[in-house]
């Protein structure tokens, strides 16, 4: 249940020949075979601009959907599904992506680069010297498999922490919070904000009037989550006063973004196209490959989904 079967069929064959698979068949075309399809392999596709819906109750002997992303808010409220969802967990494609997409532009920001970089104009502004990190508080608000290893990576540049997540997390050297009182303290320290949650029904517009008024004045932000984490009438509010320095955003809640968007225009906002994390085909077929040598041999791998939860 994807489109992008044609750049897969290739190597993820390859891969799972490799595990040791066997007798098996790549297809698209499962129509006529509902009972012989025993894993699905899915990625959102739309249809004349709308996101198909898909139906997995036809498929009696489905063992398990395994998500090309890690983004699983397309199956949360799909009664269909009975089976185990995995979602795409890459350490050597996907998470490094975010990884470095975070610490550029951390960087980017901390040290204020954009006013050199955007303003070639002759004049020498020697007397802006940049900070340290140590002198910085970032706060990341998801502690996951893509916020705890840029935490890390942030940690070691030598920036001040604070981690957010709505259930209780240890990360060696991190300040980790939780829970409405934990949200509020990190939103009060954090000079930068990154924002890395799943969306679900408790994360949606958790940046709203409210929770940005929180958040030091002339504060900035990171999002690479979902588009939804943030309310964007809000933010854009925040942006024009000035309470929000600028916000660097590479997810929206309609995509592509609109060309009539105020983002494009507000000169304190950088947009880039959900290019934050990519999914490489060579390093993600080689985990769908294991989940699937995994699940024949009756092994839960890595990337199990709480659908109750929604992550």
């Amino acid at each position: 249940m994807s489109d992008l079967l044609p750049y897969y069929k290739e190597t993820l064959t390859k891969e799972l020949v490799k595990k040791g698979v066997k007798n098996f068949k790549l297809s698209t075309n499962c129509n006529d075979s509902f009972e012989e399809v025993n894993f699905i392999i899915y990625s959102p596709v739309k249809k004349n601009g709308v996101k198909l819906n898909r139906d997995f109750s036809q498929f009696k002997n489905l063992k398990a959907v395994l998500s090309l992303y890690a983004g699983i808010e397309d199956f949360i409220g799909n009664k269909t599904l009975k089976c185990p969802l995995i979602k795409m967990i890459d350490k050597n494609g996907l998470t490094n992506s975010m990884i470095e997409w975070c610490l550029a532009h951390t960087l980017r920001l901390h040290l204020g680069l954009d006013r050199h970089i955007l303003g070639q104009d002759g004049i020498w502004r020697h007397k802006i010297k940049p900070p340290i990190a140590r002198d910085r508080s970032v706060g990341i608000l998801g502690l996951g498999e893509l916020g705890r290893p840029v935490s890390l990576f942030l940690k070691k540049i030598g920036f001040k922490i604070f981690g957010w997540s709505r259930t209780k997390k240890r990360i060696e050297g991190i300040r980790c919070l939780h829970g409405t009182s934990g949200l509020k303290e990190v939103l009060k320290k954090s000079e930068i904000l990154i924002l890395l949650l799943p969306l679900t029904e408790y994360t949606k517009f958790i940046l709203n009037n409210y929770s940005l008024s929180l958040l030091p004045r002339r504060s900035q932000i990171i999002n690479a989550g979902r588009g939804e984490l943030i309310e964007d009438t809000a933010l854009i509010e925040n942006l024009r006063s000035g309470h929000i320095l600028n916000a660097t955003l590479d997810v929206f809640q309609q995509e592509p973004l609109p060309k009539e968007h105020p983002y494009w225009i507000l000169p304190n906002v950088t947009v880039t196209p959900h290019i934050a994390a990519d999914t490489p085909i060579e390093s993600s077929s080689k985990v769908l490959a294991k989940n699937i040598k995994d699940l024949i041999e009756g092994k839960l791998p890595n990337g199990v989904v709480d659908l109750n939860r929604g992550y």
